[in-house]
């Protein structure tokens, strides 16, 4: 800033107009009204990294005024926080930083700004600094003041700055390897555009979101940490999801927003695979890897094997914990940031996100008293059937040396029932005490009545009870609470804190696991403990999406739901498509006919009396055969309209309507569905 500051006092001794003697000229000097100075007006910006570059974005036009007005409001900016983008981010104004609120993230860079120039490689505008922009809409009043252009000043990087004229203002790299004097600007490479006020660069500056919140939904991503072809994180993809539903109430709700009807639905992403991947299992994974094909191993460490950790007990309890935690988490931080939310919540889950959230709703508890009942039994059961001790217990098992650490830890018989493999493990308790402390306390508790499916064969580990969910073999029946004896604990689901009014799946293999898992029908009157709604959305060529209505009803062949596109009616392709197998069923049906007829005419016998005889009986029979026999075209047609007419039960998962609901495909999809396959499942956001 010391060159800033020379050129300033440079300029004040220089010109004999900036001298306080000389105020009064000013107010003399008659200038046309263009030549008139105004104040700039400032927007603020903050900094991202995109594809390891900064890029400058502006803040909307709402949280820019609210940023502004904090700023003049005369008080000290120091601990000032200002919540902007919905309430997702604050910006701390003394700080001149921007922290995401309901998830992680690195902080950024808060600017207000009023002179920019041109970037290098692109053309996006650049914000100066705020001291040096200072600087230069001083020295532009003067200018334009005094009308005394050709100004030159040096920033504090050695960039070179000349104001030639109001429309014409220019900016020069510094040039590496200029000698001690420095170089003209004429050599300092190809100047940049300078421009002042946000106005007068090309830059969309948004209007703002309505304050009005109508409805919160929590996403949970699939396998990776990406989620998208462009390897975009979940918070990304949850920001591009949330534009289109804001655009969407633009364009089909515009009356009713602007009457203040409706709000807005807030969309939270919740991320499981950064917590998954801090424990340690990728330096594990790391020592077992193969040198070769690098990086194709690691996309597998990284992404493919998390649908091996959900249907590992130890980890499926880490993602299961983590989803709970956070979901809890991030709405108590809500209701806290919003008081006034009276509205409800929903969940959605892509792909392998959406079996963890199925997962966890149907273990979930209706009331808080079920819980209670449960714990109550527990405790009757463990006072009724057990009269040994805890050190008698482990006497018996020859163990007594690891009594001092149970007691130590305050573990009585009750919570040693509680204990999973993982806890006795971080009490240091090895293996093989393990083994048998866990098989003799279980099977002590099954025989006096606690029907609690406490070690479950890996595939039984996240799927509800038979009783209350689906239908097994008889085989399957007999096995539901088996100890296999190794060592595969059950998960146990932690509870929502809130009721999920809609679950959506989008690309799900619901349908998959839950035939894997030996499941081979949901019964028709199952429906979540504490969510109404369910709807399974997949596009038509995603090689991960499976279909729930058929495990529902598997006796009936009905399609899926086609959702129709945002615009109304159906894309083109679709239209032309089911067109011309309307008009070629149609010719089909008609030739056929013709034939039909014409064989009859060539083989009509020639005697007038038998030809009237058969003429009659066909007089008759043609009636009856119509009516027998529909044409394939009525027939076709009636189906149709069956399916489209007649209600179709798929029991009570989504309250008796349908499931199933299919997207419709791009024109450009249609030539070749296994080109798009990967595209299809990551086309939801």
């Amino acid at each position: 800033m010391s060159s800033v500051e020379s050129h300033q006092e440079q300029l004040s001794q220089s010109d004999p107009s900036s001298s306080p003697n000389s105020c009064s000229s000013f107010e003399l000097i008659d200038m046309d009204a263009g030549s008139l100075y105004e104040p700039v007006s400032p927007h603020w910006f903050y900094c991202k990294i995109i594809d390891s570059k900064e890029t400058w974005i502006p803040f909307n036009s709402e949280d820019s005024q609210q940023l502004e007005e904090a700023y003049g409001s005369g008080k000290d900016c120091n601990g000032r926080v200002v919540p902007t983008d919905g309430g997702r981010y604050d910006v701390h104004l003394g700080e001149r930083m921007r922290y995401a609120v309901y998830w992680d993230e690195l902080a950024s860079e808060v600017r207000r700004c009023t002179w920019f120039y041109k970037g290098d490689k692109d053309n996006k505008y650049v914000p100066y600094s705020e001291s040096f922009s200072q600087v230069l809409e001083e020295t532009y009043m003067l200018a334009i003041t005094l009308d005394e252009w050709k100004k030159k000043l040096e920033s504090p990087n050695r960039e070179i700055i000349i104001l030639h004229n109001p429309k014409l203002m220019v900016h020069y790299q510094p040039v590496a390897g200029s000698d001690e004097w420095g170089s003209t600007p004429t050599e300092q490479g190809r100047p940049r555009t300078v421009k002042r006020g946000v106005e007068n660069i090309s830059v969309d500056i948004h209007c703002g979101e309505p304050l009005q919140i109508d409805h919160l939904v929590f996403v949970v991503h699939g396998i990776g940490p990406a989620c998208d072809l462009r390897f975009r994180s979940i918070v990304q993809c949850v920001n591009d999801f949330r534009s289109v539903s804001l655009n969407l109430l633009q364009t089909h709700f515009k009356k009713a927003q602007e009457n203040q009807q409706i709000g807005r639905v807030e969309f939270l992403p919740v991320n499981w695979h950064s917590p998954l991947h801090s424990t340690g299992v990728d330096v594990d994974l790391q020592r077992i890897t193969l040198p070769s094909i690098n990086r194709l191993r690691h996309f597998t460490n990284d992404t493919i094997l998390d649908v091996f950790f959900y249907n590992s007990p130890t980890y499926c309890q880490t993602i299961v914990d983590t989803v709970v935690s956070e979901m809890n988490r991030i709405y108590t931080l809500f209701l806290q940031r919003n008081p006034d939310f009276k509205g409800g919540v929903s969940i959605a889950g892509h792909s392998l996100g959406s079996l963890i959230l199925f997962d966890i709703l149907t273990n979930q508890k209706d009331s808080l008293g079920d819980i209670d009942s449960e714990k109550d039994s527990l405790n009757i059961v463990m006072d009724q059937g057990d009269t040994l001790t805890l050190e008698e217990d482990l006497k018996k098992l020859q163990l007594s040396e690891f009594y001092s650490i149970f007691e130590k830890e305050k573990v009585d018989k009750e919570a040693l029932a509680l204990c999973t493999d993982r806890d006795l493990q971080e009490m240091g308790i090895p293996l093989g005490p393990r083994r048998k402390i866990l098989n003799y306390f279980r099977t002590r508790k099954h025989p006096t009545g606690i029907n609690r499916p406490t070690l479950q064969s890996a595939s039984e580990a996240n799927i509800p009870k038979e009783s209350e969910f689906c239908s097994r073999t008889s085989e399957a029946r007999s096995e539901d609470y088996l100890d296999v004896g190794i060592g595969q604990v059950s998960v146990k689901y932690p509870r929502l804190v809130y009721k999920p009014e809609i679950f959506f799946a989008f690309g799900s293999p619901i349908g998959m696991f839950l035939t894997v898992r030996g499941l081979k029908r949901i019964d028709p009157n199952y429906k979540f403990p504490t969510c109404k709604g369910f709807f399974n959305i997949y596009h038509p060529f995603d090689p991960v999406a499976y279909r729930i209505e058929p495990m529902v009803v598997p006796e009936a062949d009905f399609e899926p739901m086609l959702i129709p596109h945002h615009k109304g009616r159906k894309r083109m392709h679709l239209e032309l498509r089911e067109g011309l197998t309307r008009v070629s069923t149609d010719l089909k049906n008609n030739l056929l006919g013709s034939l039909r007829m014409a064989w009859k005419s060539f083989t009509r016998a020639s005697y007038p009396a038998l030809q009237a005889s058969e003429t009659a009986e066909e007089s008759e029979a043609e009636p009856e055969s119509s009516s027998e026999k529909p044409s394939d075209s009525n027939t076709e047609e009636t189906a149709v309209a069956d399916k489209e007419v007649l209600p179709i039960n798929v029991g009570m998962l989504n309250g008796g309507q349908r499931i199933d609901y299919v997207l419709q495909e791009k024109p450009i999809e249609s030539f070749n569905e296994y080109l798009f396959a990967l595209q299809s499942h990551l086309c939801y956001w």
